[in-house]
């Protein structure tokens, strides 16, 4: 087994291999991922929620009068 250290940037979830090593790479390979950009977890927890929103027993949509009534 060897490595391979490359910088590259996902696309549509696919990774691209650069030419220089593709020849190398023939069979079965093993992926570590290491990523220098914080994750972005306020868009997950809104993805999580929406698709499976809070069930809350005593909760009642604001009406539209009432939402402009707030202030």
């Amino acid at each position: 087994m060897f490595a391979i250290e490359f910088r590259t940037i996902i696309k549509d979830g696919m990774i691209e291999i650069p030419e220089k090593y593709k020849k190398k790479i023939q069979c079965n390979v093993r992926v570590i991922l290491l990523t220098e950009d914080a994750v972005d977890t306020a868009s997950d927890m809104i993805d999580n929620l929406l698709e499976s929103p809070l069930k809350l027993p005593d909760f009642r949509p604001y009406k539209r009068e009432e939402i402009y009534d707030r202030t």
